[in-house]
């Protein structure tokens, strides 16, 4: 993996554990009722959009198990309509589906 690719795998690392730091022992209606803490987990999945478009397309395809393209939609879903994101489907990806995704970046 070259220098470059690797920087960024590792921010996108790190913006997951800090949201997995803010969510600890958070419920979802704790989490729906806090607006810091929203507005805090919402940053850091605009990093790691904006960090997604960065990867190279071919490290892309040799890491086709990551959802890159996904990653890059919600970024772009929470940049375009913040006043109408969908704060459920914030809690469903922060709560279900960035453990997976920390773990497939963490064996790159």
């Amino acid at each position: 993996m070259d220098k470059k690719n690797a920087i960024l795998v590792m921010k996108m690392i790190g913006y997951i554990d800090k949201i997995s730091l803010y969510l600890s022992d958070i419920d979802k209606t704790s989490f729906l009722s806090d607006t810091k803490l929203i507005e805090a987990c919402v940053f850091n999945l605009l990093q790691l959009g904006e960090l997604a478009n960065r990867v190279d397309e071919s490290f892309q395809e040799n890491h086709q198990d990551i959802p890159w393209h996904k990653i890059r939609g919600l970024r772009n879903r929470l940049v375009h309509d913040y006043e109408g994101v969908n704060l459920g489907l914030v809690w469903d990806v922060v709560h279900n589906d960035l453990s997976a995704l920390r773990l497939k970046l963490g064996r790159i």
